[in-house]
């Protein structure tokens, strides 16, 4: 039993976004089924079959719910001023995490989940129908575990993130055995993937190695924070260990953008065949808000590297879970084409996510574009086009959000 069916016609432009249909990805005077959870029809509105239900998309466009693959949302506790000092001319580091973690451990479960919920909702209603959260905010046992419980029961995936910042007053050795010890164990019932910020002020090459090995070898998914604040190790390690993304990017040399295209030599972006490699996930609002470089999402492109973009929604350095803000900044700013930015925000999500699926795999599993038999999450604008997430930016574009076949917004 599959469920009713939904039918919205009269759709301007539907962006697929679907490798397997190549250029043919833009679909005009378009229609799109979607029976129970799946996508069960799609092609030109004129031969749309019947269904239980219709909607009719008035002529605007019609793109995948975005999936954002990077955010911090369990967390309790404001950073104005941090915010406000770095606007006076101070510098970004690692070490104001430690002001929500202090704010974090002092809410209750009740707080964080709801504060988590509401963050969720304002995700859903601007696009999003896919989000990953990370831990980070605890860093002790107990404290972990709680944000990774309170986590998976709103996000679809959850990052462990222990390895965030090294506590004050212990010893980032002596953490980094917690981490990789009794810490995972704590919340590996929760989460499905393992994160480490390699980076000045937060966690060594040496000490990254650790806890990525660590939490491989516990059966969990690899991400890495890397190469935010300079050139370093993050995204060497991320290749060296499989790693599906490799966050931030912002410091890049030939070598970091050689080994990267390097992973994805072989992939048939057409069937999602061969070895998939490490997406390079970019995320321009919080790159905007640290007043880093832009990551070089061109540069990567060019050189044959998946890209993602996420919002990395969190309260230190990009308080915001706005895709279509991030989507407008790197078709304005980092120079996307509105096509390359929704599909880094969509089907490079799912990539990061390991949420495409190729040919032969179950197509439910599959977010980030509309075919056949994947996930029905669909996302309407109040616009004719996609270009007018970045034509008119920081305007309301989101008319409707359908999550798995649930109307949501």
């Amino acid at each position: 039993m599959t469920g009713p069916s939904t039918l919205i016609t009269n759709i301007g432009e539907l962006a697929t976004v679907d490798p397997a249909r190549g250029t043919e990805g833009v679909l005009r005077d378009a229609a799109v089924v979607m029976e129970g959870e799946r996508i069960s029809w799609l092609g030109p509105a004129a031969g749309a079959p019947d269904a239980d239900a219709r909607f009719d998309a008035e002529g605007r466009a019609v793109l995948p719910g975005w999936v954002d693959s990077h955010t911090h949302l369990v967390f309790a506790g404001d950073r104005t001023a941090e915010f406000e000092a770095r606007m006076a001319g101070q510098d970004y580091a690692a070490g104001g995490i430690a002001v929500t973690v202090a704010a974090t451990r002092g809410a209750s479960d009740y707080d964080l989940t709801r504060l988590l919920l509401g963050r969720a909702a304002e995700a859903v209603a601007g696009g999003t129908t896919y989000l990953e959260t990370k831990t980070g905010y605890g860093l002790s046992i107990e404290q972990e575990a709680r944000s990774a419980r309170i986590a998976s029961t709103v996000a679809d995936q959850v990052t462990y993130l222990g390895a965030h910042l090294v506590p004050a007053g212990m010893d980032a050795d002596e953490y980094t055995d917690l981490v990789c010890g009794g810490m995972l164990a704590a919340v590996r019932p929760y989460v499905q993937w393992a994160d480490v910020f390699c980076e000045r002020g937060a966690f060594t090459e040496a000490q990254s190695r650790r806890v990525l090995a660590a939490c491989r070898d516990a059966g969990l998914g690899l991400r890495v924070h890397g190469n935010q604040l300079g050139e370093g190790p993050g995204v060497r390690l991320a290749v060296e260990f499989g790693a599906a993304s490799v966050d931030h990017v912002n410091y890049l040399n030939d070598d970091d953008v050689d080994a990267l295209a390097g992973t994805w030599s072989g992939w048939d972006t057409r069937g999602g065949t061969g070895q998939r490699g490490t997406v390079a996930t970019c995320l321009p609002a919080c790159d905007l808000s640290t007043r880093q470089p832009l990551a070089p999402g061109r540069r990567l492109l060019d050189a044959g590297v998946e890209v993602a973009l996420a919002s990395n929604c969190n309260p230190g350095t990009s308080y915001t879970s706005s895709m279509n803000y991030c989507v407008a900044t790197a078709v304005l700013q980092m120079g996307l084409s509105v096509q390359e930015a929704v599909r880094a925000a969509t089907y490079g999500g799912a990539l990061a996510l390991g949420r495409h699926v190729g040919p032969d795999e179950d197509g439910l599993r599959a977010v980030g574009s509309i075919a056949v038999g994947h996930r029905a999450d669909l996302h309407l604008l109040n616009a004719p086009s996609a270009t007018h997430l970045a034509y008119r930016p920081g305007m309301p574009m989101t008319a409707a959000v359908w999550r798995a076949g649930e109307r949501a917004v």
